[in-house]
């Protein structure tokens, strides 16, 4: 089989070296950025292992350890797209100063919290805190990498998505284990404290200052009533999918605001376009959905993220539950899963420049291939050796994760300009969070549904609704690389 080659468009931005010097501390800025977002992607995994330490120390309701879940996932939502905004605007070193700063005092309030109300209060600001940092990150990449060295910085950041859902399960045990319940789950808040203010040092030092001189030096036209809008439709859209994670008990919010939120969705949508036709600089740019292939990497990677993230939700709690594993061991039994998309990230990120499009097509193969051996042995498998069994499929199922987040990243911001690489990012991110909360809703129905005594039938069958989403995301990955096949007289009309 011969390799396809890449689009002229990808080449020219992935595969080649810009004429621009690039910054000598560019490498240096990039670590300071991965630990930084390593930290907002580790409080997502390391706080659930500690749920039941809250639950006792806080005296909190099965509806405050909801909140304290998913509260940071809605508000890391809602702020991504105006983050990254501003950070196209302001610049993204003073955005991502700001955001690690809100998170670690966000991170402090959570360890002190004396009331589960506290602790869902600070989550939330813990929730902006990340959603203020994250798009500055891809933007950043896209400021001071160029050619083959950007493919290879999203590959890192792919790899750092990776190895945080490793450690985040195995490192809330270890501290919970030496530090016991009632001192343990803050201390899984606290450790990001020197994190943060290394990272904020660090940031001043490396990350270079012109880049937010020369976003000052732009229009400050920041579209107020298009943040209202998209913030009250990502709102809207969002809170009945956290809520209906909850289970049926779960009916404060009803669905037909989901609804609403869509129609805000095609309300903001309308705003944007009359706002860029008066001349004025829209939120989103929506001629971004024009650049090849940065609409078709949106679609692949919403569908993608409802899908894979519903993987570790539902095998995590049958683990628990339905097998008595510890919630270290649990950790330690998905951990394949990430440790082979971490690996392969790092690795695909290289191959992006030679492969294109072909090699998310591929690892999403190789997905659904893993994902579908693991069902053969929830099925078939039964007692604690389903974790043994099953960790080749979960590694296969990682390898080829790898092979889909960050290279899809780097594909789908490829034609993106410099000076909406902040806004690009946020809105993928935001789709992101959309298919995260929509596919553990799914998945999550499903699963409580059919597992009524914790058994592996209801695993089976959620993880076939997880498996059915990633291939939804291949059919719409194929149908990227057919054409774009068809665009360069590949295949016939």
């Amino acid at each position: 089989m011969t390799h396809p080659a890449s689009p002229p468009s990808q080449r020219s931005t992935v595969g080649a070296d810009d004429t621009d010097t690039p910054d000598p501390r560019r490498w240096k800025a990039l670590a300071v950025c991965l630990v930084a977002g390593f930290m907002t992607l580790l409080d997502v995994s390391i706080v659930n292992v500690a749920l039941p330490s809250i639950e006792q120390g806080l005296s909190a309701s099965s509806s405050d350890l909801q909140w304290v879940v998913s509260g940071y996932a809605l508000t890391f939502g809602l702020v991504l797209v105006p983050a990254g905004r501003l950070g196209d605007a302001t610049g993204r070193r003073r955005m991502f100063v700001a955001g690690v700063v809100v998170f670690g005092v966000a991170s402090l309030l959570c360890g002190l919290a004396t009331s589960s109300a506290l602790l869902v209060a600070a989550r939330l600001l813990q929730g902006i805190g990340g959603g203020l940092l994250n798009p500055q990150v891809s933007g950043l990449i896209q400021t001071l990498f160029r050619g083959s060295e950007r493919a290879r910085a999203f590959g890192m950041l792919g790899a750092t998505i990776g190895i945080s859902t490793a450690v985040g399960p195995i490192a809330g045990g270890v501290i919970l284990s030496l530090l016991g319940a009632d001192a343990g789950w803050r201390w899984i808040f606290f450790v990001n404290l020197p994190v943060a203010v290394a990272a904020v040092v660090l940031a001043l030092r490396w990350i270079p200052a012109a880049e937010a001189r020369e976003g000052a030096r732009r229009r400050q036209d920041l579209d107020p009533v298009g943040v209202l809008l998209l913030g009250a439709g990502v709102l809207a859209l969002l809170l009945p999918l956290v809520e209906s994670g909850r289970g049926a008990a779960s009916a404060a919010v009803p669905g037909w605001v989901a609804a609403v939120g869509a129609a805000l969705l095609a309300v903001f949508v309308l705003w944007e376009r009359r706002y860029t036709a008066r001349g004025h600089t829209p939120l989103v740019d929506l001629r971004l959905f024009r650049l090849p292939g940065y609409a078709s990497g949106a679609i692949v990677a919403t569908v993608y993220f409802s899908g894979f993230t519903g993987i570790f939700f539902v095998l995590t709690i049958y683990l628990q539950q339905g097998l008595g594993y510890s919630a270290l061991l649990a950790g330690l039994a998905v951990t394949p899963f990430a440790a082979g998309s971490a690996v392969m990230s790092a690795v695909g990120g290289r191959l992006v420049p030679r492969f294109g499009r072909s090699l998310v097509t591929w690892g999403l193969v190789l997905v659904v291939v893993g994902l579908v051996a693991t069902d053969v042995v929830l099925s078939t498998v039964e007692g604690p050796r389903t974790g043994w069994y099953a960790a080749l499929p979960l590694l296969l199922a990682g390898l080829g994760s790898g092979m889909v987040i960050s290279p899809n990243i780097t594909l789908t911001l490829a034609d993106v300009p410099v000076e909406r690489a902040g806004t690009a990012g946020g809105v993928l991110q935001t789709g992101q969070r959309i298919g995260t909360a929509a596919g553990i809703a799914l998945v999550g129905t499903v699963f409580f549904a059919a597992a009524k005594d914790g058994g592996a039938s209801g695993a089976a069958l959620s993880l076939r609704v997880a498996t059915g989403l990633v291939v939804l995301s291949l059919v719409a990955s194929l149908a990227d690389v057919w054409l774009r096949r068809r665009a360069n007289g590949e295949v016939a009309a």
